[in-house]
């Protein structure tokens, strides 16, 4: 599977994202914010970092960029799109999911290893963990309480994915961390499943995002 990671002025995880694709058995590929086409990639992960220093709200500059006609159209073709904390902002400022990411209930970066807990494995990227299996992701965000007005539609949808388990550390509404269009098909998750790829790194929990996309992408 050929992926294709989105590059903004400020992104600062896509070199992580590259070797955990790697690892997974997928052949990643960079893409700049610039390029609209993105009819060779099979699927596209947007990830961390801070797109355009956020000056306006996270997210908000970066929606307006050439790169995101391409993701909409990747998405309407029904192609895998995760976004990765500042991916999963952009997501959500573009609309390709439901709620919104916001400051953090204390004003402040929060940099941490939290428990999760698979809300759903109907999308590709949860696919390959059991549903209410609970996993080890490392959270590092300023704005990444999530809120919804229509959250009884989520729930009936199955568009919940990642909710925080114990600990609600940045205040989202019903401890959501992650969500995913009606399709299951675009996912938003503030958690960083690549800093959760290789034992090495205290665990390798988050391989199966992408491992998942791979084989049910």
């Amino acid at each position: 599977m050929k992926v294709g990671i989105i590059r903004f002025p400020g992104s600062n995880c896509d070199r992580d994202v590259f070797h955990a694709l790697k690892i997974a058995g997928a052949e990643p590929d960079y893409i700049w914010w610039n390029q609209r086409d993105l009819s060779t990639f099979d699927a596209i992960v947007i990830p961390g970092g801070f797109s355009y220093g956020d000056y306006l709200r996270a997210g908000a500059i970066a929606a307006i960029t050439p790169v995101i006609d391409g993701i909409k159209e990747a998405a309407k073709e029904e192609k895998p799109v995760l976004g990765i904390c500042n991916g999963a902002q952009i997501l959500a400022e573009v609309g390709l999911v439901p709620g919104v990411f916001t400051n953090n209930r204390n004003a402040k970066f929060i940099c941490k290893w939290t428990e999760l807990r698979i809300k759903t494995n109907r999308t590709p990227f949860t696919s390959l963990y059991k549903e209410n299996e609970v996993i080890r992701m490392p959270i590092a965000h300023a704005e990444g309480r999530y809120y919804t007005d229509i959250i009884e539609k989520l729930y009936e949808q199955d568009q919940i994915v990642l909710g925080f388990e114990g600990e609600n550390p940045n205040g989202s509404i019903e401890a959501i961390t992650g969500v995913c269009n009606e399709e299951g098909l675009v996912c938003a998750v503030m958690p960083h499943p690549e800093r959760a790829s290789e034992t090495v790194l205290g665990t390798d929990d988050g391989l199966k995002f992408f491992k998942g996309m791979i084989k049910n992408g």
